[in-house]
């Protein structure tokens, strides 16, 4: 069984990212990049397949220009075993990216497709399902557990009301959530096996996807500050308070 997993580049979740001074974008200069969490449990999730026997071979995909290639390495160090970089300076969508991820699929003939369930940039939350409806695949999102026997994948999602198992025929597009498990750390052996690894670069031209943007960004700005919290003595004073002051009971 072959499981394709796609990683993507963001800013490191413990940075505090700003805008550019002109309103164009986000400021990312001298910010660090990681994978994106959700992806990194991705990752782990594929890795701990084939550490119990029911994957043979973990690929791991990502989209963007050179750089991504580092967030491909570390998926290598944590246990994939081929990377593939679609080479792109393009400013993606979830769509340009879903389409792109077909072609890969198509290319690679995976059993199982494991994504985050969004990225914590753009926190769109539809890559996954678009990949799904674009290669006629089942889909799986918000997997909190995932188990693979007889050629379906029982997965367990989280929904408002509680959870849902659902029984998909494979191959499948599973998507992941928080509670799927807790990502390992690289080891420094492992880093260095990292950089043998194979990593095939290719680019949307070779995959006959047309990745032209199809929105504009119109302006990009910080969210308003809002004010300081306050620490009342008494039930009676946070009645008050939000009574005269909040008003936001009668």
């Amino acid at each position: 069984m072959k499981v394709l997993v796609a990683v993507k580049r963001v800013a490191d979740a413990n940075v505090k990212v700003r805008a550019k001074a002109d309103g164009t974008d986000v400021d990312l200069n001298n910010v660090k990049m990681a994978i994106n969490p959700f992806c990194e449990i991705a990752v782990e999730e594929a890795v701990r397949l084939k550490e119990s026997g029911v994957a043979e071979e973990v690929v791991a995909v990502s989209i963007g220009d050179k750089s991504c290639q580092e967030q491909i390495r570390t998926s290598l160090a944590l246990g994939a075993d081929r990377g593939i970089q679609v080479e792109t300076d393009a400013n993606l969508q979830p769509l340009a990216i879903a389409k792109l991820l077909k072609a890969v699929i198509d290319r690679e003939s995976p059993d199982l497709i494991i994504l985050g369930k969004q990225s914590i940039d753009s926190d769109n939350n539809q890559t996954g399902q678009m990949l799904a409806a674009l290669a006629g695949l089942a889909q799986g999102t918000f997997a909190s557990e995932v188990v693979l026997e007889d050629g379906h994948a029982r997965v367990t999602r989280e929904v408002d009301g509680g959870l849902q198992t659902l029984n998909l025929k494979l191959p499948a597009v599973v998507t992941t959530d928080l509670r799927l498990n807790e990502p390992r750390y690289a080891s420094l052996p492992n880093i260095m096996k990292a950089k043998k690894k194979p990593m095939d670069v290719l680019t949307p031209e070779e995959l006959g996807v047309d990745v032209a943007s199809k929105l504009t960004m119109v302006k990009v700005e910080p969210p308003a500050e809002r004010s300081a919290g306050i620490i009342v003595e008494s039930v009676e004073q946070l009645v008050d308070k939000l009574k005269n002051e909040a008003k936001v009971i009668s």
